[in-house]
């Protein structure tokens, strides 16, 4: 309701119902921005397959996103997502300080760890998307 109000008490109905629009459309699209780069054409677990622990599931189903204070600002801690993933209640700014432990731990273990830039990360889950579509295509009717 506060949202609503302000937007109604500082703009028109035509200029508040517009910004609210564009608003939720460029919020829908940033957080599709900062949630697809981390999972989509991971690893998953084979259903009939055996069966995966804790931490592999959380560490082979995630792609953490190298970066700097602006990464960590736009993906809103998001880039670290296998730590995010393993202590889910961690505060944000202490993901990136568990990141080296994790990635160690993992060593030690013989578990990859995948770690990519933002850029890299978007042209992997782009192409594992024209992958998967692939079938779809093909069925085409021309």
């Amino acid at each position: 309701m506060g949202y609503v109000t302000l937007l109604l008490a500082a703009m028109p109905l035509g200029h508040a119902l517009a910004f609210a629009a564009l608003h939720q459309a460029l919020f829908g699209l940033h957080l599709g921005m900062a949630f697809a780069p981390n999972h989509k054409g991971m690893e998953m677990p084979d259903p009939d397959g055996e069966r995966w622990g804790h931490l592999k599931r959380q560490v082979l189903t995630s792609r953490n996103i190298r970066g700097g204070a602006l990464t960590d600002w736009s993906l809103g801690g998001l880039n670290y997502q296998i730590e995010h993933h393993l202590f889910p209640s961690m505060p944000r700014p202490h993901l990136r300080l568990a990141q080296p432990l994790v990635r160690a731990h993992c060593h030690a273990v013989g578990m990859s760890y995948a770690e990519t830039g933002l850029v890299d990360s978007y042209r992997q889950v782009l192409r594992h998307m024209h992958e998967v579509g692939e079938p779809l295509r093909a069925l085409r009717v021309e």
